[in-house]
This record gives C-alpha cells, structure tokens and sequence, in this order.
C-alpha cells in the first residue's frame, strides 16, 4: 500500500487493477484481460501535483479515469479524503458519486474533441453548477464571467462557440469547466500536449497560478517529462501497467534507479549541453498488457537484464529517502539522469 502520513492523503490508489476482457467467437466468451492497470498504490497529499508518466498504453490515462469514475475498478481501492470522513470511490454505486464529481474534476487532453460544438462557452462553462444546483440566472452568469477572467479569456465572448477559439484558448476554456465546482482535485490528462509548443507554458503557468489561488491537487498525467519537470512535486513512473518508480521531481531526474526511467530521461531534449545526456534507444517494442512477460515486464528491452530479470518479478521498494523502485539491481546499477545545472 502506498505511504499515507497520519492518513493525511487527500487521495490513495491501493492495489488499483483495472482489466478490460477479450472476447472472441460467436458467442463472446471471455478469453483473456488487457490488464491496463495492474496492481498500482501511490498517493497524492493535499495540495501537490504527482506527475505520472510513460509511454503511450502504459495505463495512466486508465487511472486518471478510475479515480474520476468514468471506468469502475476491476480490483484495489481508491481512498478519498483527507479527513476520517474518507471514503472509498472503487465500491461506491454510481447515485452516491455525485458530490465526489465536485470535488474531483478532469481537464482533458482535446480541446478540439473535449468541448461540445453546439454549446456556447457560457454553456460549456455553466452545466456543472446548473447540474449540481449552485447557481442559476445572474448568479450563474456572475460565475461564468469570473471564471473566464481567472483562466484569461474575456467575459464578453461568452456567448460565442469554441470553434470560434484557437487550441490554446479552447484549453482555458476546459480547465473553467473543470474549475466551476471549485474542486479539491483535478486530474490533468495530457493538458497541453495536444497544444502548440508556444502556448504549452502560458497554460502551464496558469495551472500554477489557479493551484495557488484555488488550493488545488493536480494529478498531472503526461509522456513529455520535461513538462513534468516544470510542473510537479513528484514522479510516477508506469510501465506496462505497473508502477516501476516513484520520487520527488528532482531526486528522480537527477538520480533514476529504474533503467526506464533512465531511458525516458534520455529523450528530453535540453539546451544546455552542460546537461545533456547520451540518448538511450529501447530494442524491441513495448510488451503487450494482455501477454505480459515472464518476470520484469521490461526485461526484453532492458540493456542490464539478467537472467533473474526473466524468471522473477521485482516489487516496488524503498532505494533511497522517499524514493520506490522495481528493479532487482537499483541499488547496484550506475544510472545516468539530468545533471543539475551548474554555475
């Protein structure tokens, strides 16, 4: 189980699986599980932003939206609150999720595909507070119009639909949307990767910014890690559906004990050459989650596996201060990360 400080976590994946089913024939009968998510614990205190990165397929969009509800858990827990008044959001039936989608809202990886062509940004903004009875008439537009000055677009243009926006403007308008209940936590699937490179840091700092005034928790899932980098308190590192390591921001890139780590580390490009580190290249493909290997799920693209690599899993465990891994040689293995910058 993951570590929860004086059970102080607002949120705590415990032992999350979540597995879609193969069927084939005529009949559709079950012959297999994607195990998408297999066996993942982390937590998330109040208040910090947890990057949780891989490659594509790797499961962590499959997270973001277990803990949002939109898929039920086939396994594990997903314990909400950071109070005694917590409650487990894998066994509750969908009428008692209602007040949780306050409090736990998601900014989508579209911003073309994640906003309703037929709908007025004013619309957009305001049908969570009109669903869940906050606000209604001048009230309601009150509250759209201080949401759209939070996020910087203009009141006044409210009435006006989205394919009237660019991609980055539309994004300002998902995260108002994901704002209006004035949640807790806010799960961030791939927020700017889909928005050009010169506005990625202006929606970057406005996610800064509106934590600041608004007290937020970001799950922040992403495959870029220098935008990680940027943006979060700590790292989660998935591989296969499986957490492989997890450290604070800096302690991870500097210093990786997972030799997928090291290879992700090796692909951001960094301008200064006093940095800059040889670039990995993995051999082979990314293993199939509904045939995994036998023992370290990356064994066959590792370039330090050993034979035990290929017979016995490696579990997460502690390598260094707050620091997880599962590799059976992470204390051992001389890795290379991004130097820290020096004067």
């Amino acid at each position: 189980m993951a570590e929860n400080t004086n059970g102080r976590a607002l949120l705590t994946i415990d032992n999350l699986k979540m597995h879609f089913p193969i069927r084939k024939g005529v009949l559709r009968r079950i012959v297999g599980a994607v195990k998408a998510v297999d066996d993942v614990s982390f937590d998330i205190m109040p208040g910090e932003t947890l990057g949780l990165v891989g490659e594509s397929g790797c499961g962590k969009t499959t997270i973001g939206r277990c803990i949002v509800r939109a898929y039920t858990p086939t396994g594990g827990h997903i314990l909400y609150g950071a109070d005694d008044s917590g409650v487990d959001l894998a066994r509750l039936e969908e009428s008692n999720l209602k007040a949780y989608r306050r409090k736990i809202r998601m900014i989508f990886q579209d911003p073309y595909a994640s906003l309703n062509p037929r709908m007025t940004v004013f619309d957009i903004v305001a049908d969570p507070m009109r669903i869940h009875n906050i606000a209604s008439g001048s009230e309601l537009e009150d509250r759209v119009n201080t949401l759209l000055r939070q996020v910087g677009l203009r009141p006044e243009h409210m009435r006006r639909y989205p394919h009237a926006f660019s991609g980055g403007q539309r994004q300002r308008i998902g995260i108002a949307r994901a704002l209006a209940l004035e949640p807790e936590l806010v799960v961030a699937d791939e927020a700017v990767s889909a928005l050009d490179v010169s506005v990625r840091a202006q929606i970057l700092n406005l996610m800064l910014q509106l934590q600041k005034d608004y007290n937020l928790t970001y799950l922040f899932i992403s495959h870029d890690l220098s935008v990680v980098e940027y943006l979060a308190d700590r790292v989660a590192v998935m591989y296969v559906g499986k957490l492989v390591e997890m450290a604070p921001t800096n302690e991870l890139y500097n210093n990786p004990r997972h030799p997928y780590t090291e290879a992700l580390l090796s692909a951001i490009p960094v301008p200064d050459p006093r940095r800059r580190s040889k670039r990995i290249v993995l051999e082979g493909d990314v293993a199939d989650p509904a045939n995994p290997p036998s023992g370290c799920y990356f064994h066959p693209r590792c370039p330090y596996a050993k034979e035990r690599c290929r017979t016995e899993t490696p579990h997460l465990r502690t390598v260094g201060p707050k620091h997880i891994a599962a590799c059976h040689f992470a204390e051992e293995l001389e890795l290379t990360g991004i130097p820290p910058l020096e004067d």
